[in-house]
Order: C-alpha cells, then sequence, then structure tokens
C-alpha cells in the first residue's frame, strides 16, 4: 500500500518534462510515478538528464498502456483539468483535493492522479475514467500550465499536510482495473443488445456509461452484484 498519491502522466510528449516533473515529486516526497503511452518511449535518457537527482522516481516509474492499466491498484482517482467538462463529476481545487487524498490514504486506499499530454491536456474519455476532477484557479486568458508546473502543485498541496491514520477503515472500495472489467462488461451487452445506436453517438453514449460508473462510489462487493445481475438479464434473454 502506498502512502503517497500515484502520479499518472498520460501520453506526455517530452522526455524533458517527464524528467522535471519526476524532480518535482522529488521536492515533495512523492516517488511512485506512472506513465501511459509516453510519445517518445521508454526509457528516455532526456527525462533522466532532466531529473537532476530524481532518478530514482523515473527507476520504479510504471509503464501502462492505457489509463486503466496505469491506475490499476487505486481505488480513486483524480483527473486534473483546465477546462470544463460536459460531466457530473465532483470539483475540486488542489487543496481540497490533497485533504481527501489524505484522508482516503489514512484509511488504506490508493489514490491517483491524472496529468494530460502537454499539449491539449487529458480528453473526454481520459476524464470520463477518474473519480473526481481537479481544477486551478488560473488565469481564464492563460490557463494552460506546463505538465512539471501542475505536478509540483499537486505535490506541495501534499506536503502541507501528513496522513491521519487514525481515521476508521474505509468500506471495501473497488479498485479502478475492476470497474474497468465492469463497465466493459455492460458496454459489450449493451453494443450486443444495439443499444449504441444511431452509430455517431455511440462514443458520447459510451463515454457517459464510462463517467457513470467512475462517479459511484462502489465496493467490490457492489460490482459482483451489477455483474451478476447483468448475466442474469442476458441468461433471461437467452444471451
Amino acid at each position: 500500500m502506498s502512502d503517497t498519491p500515484t502520479m499518472i502522466l498520460v501520453r506526455p510528449q517530452m522526455g524533458e518534462n517527464i524528467g522535471a516533473a519526476a524532480r518535482a515529486m522529488m521536492n515533495f516526497g512523492l516517488t511512485d510515478m506512472a506513465l501511459v503511452a509516453p510519445r517518445d518511449g521508454w526509457p528516455n535518457p532526456k527525462a533522466a538528464a532532466m531529473a537532476s537527482g530524481a532518478t530514482p522516481v523515473l527507476e520504479r516509474a510504471r509503464l501502462g498502456a492505457n489509463v486503466a492499466e496505469a491506475a490499476a491498484g487505486c481505488d480513486f482517482v483524480f483527473a486534473t483539468t483546465a477546462r470544463p467538462r460536459d460531466m457530473v463529476k465532483p470539483v475540486y481545487d488542489p487543496e481540497g483535493a490533497m485533504e481527501a487524498a489524505r484522508r482516503m490514504i489514512g484509511q488504506g486506499r490508493r489514490v491517483g492522479i491524472l496529468f494530460g499530454p502537454e499539449r491539449a491536456g487529458l480528453d473526454n474519455d481520459d476524464v470520463a475514467r477518474a473519480n473526481a476532477v481537479v481544477t486551478v484557479p488560473v488565469n481564464p486568458d492563460f490557463p494552460s500550465l506546463n505538465l512539471a508546473q501542475c505536478v509540483l502543485l499537486m505535490g506541495y498541496e501534499w506536503r502541507r499536510g501528513g496522513v491521519d491514520r487514525t481515521l476508521p477503515a474505509a468500506p471495501d472500495v473497488a479498485p479502478a482495473e475492476e470497474v474497468e472489467r465492469l463497465s466493459a462488461h455492460w458496454e459489450e451487452r449493451l453494443e450486443a443488445s444495439g443499444f449504441f445506436f444511431p452509430p455517431e453517438k455511440a462514443p458520447h453514449m459510451r463515454r457517459s456509461i464510462r463517467n457513470f460508473w467512475s462517479r459511484m462510489p462502489l465496493t467490490r462487493a457492489d460490482v459482483q452484484v451489477l455483474h451478476g445481475a447483468l448475466r442474469q438479464l442476458v441468461r433471461g434473454r437467452g444471451g
């Protein structure tokens, strides 16, 4: 179990920015990094050069093909974004997000934070997989933050507090990969039933369903019940 959040860099474009993010993490005692499909491959010598002493973060960094894989083991995921999204999710500022993260980690839960690519940030499908959104009160005429700056800001807010281990244990919350399998199961069955119609609306419908699951604080028992309920419904239709 990690005592700190996992910083998940989604499709980072430059090795230098990954190294700068690792350095920012090390400044504030964060060592758990995951990477999703870095554009220039991994490992990257430019990242190591830029890390300037934070190479242990890079050496332990996990590589994932997608957000679900990189967030495996996390049972609550924040998505950092500067843009308003057409999704209903809890919205935090960095201070509130890290206060919530400390409470959850104090209960024995694992927390991840998604950071998007330098050029455009997280896309809607990435955000749909998160449980909550983190926004920064920046200048609306110039809202873009550098990747390492965003990591630094979250790391600073994390470091300001400490994990409270006196909190009561959390319920058996379903980790991200179990929620991902549940979502895929329902999408598969809905696809077979012709639910995603007309075709031009299918991507938005799929994203809405994924957002629905990620918004719910599902326990492992909830996930098992929903899998079983779907199997029974399909069986009842002769599927």
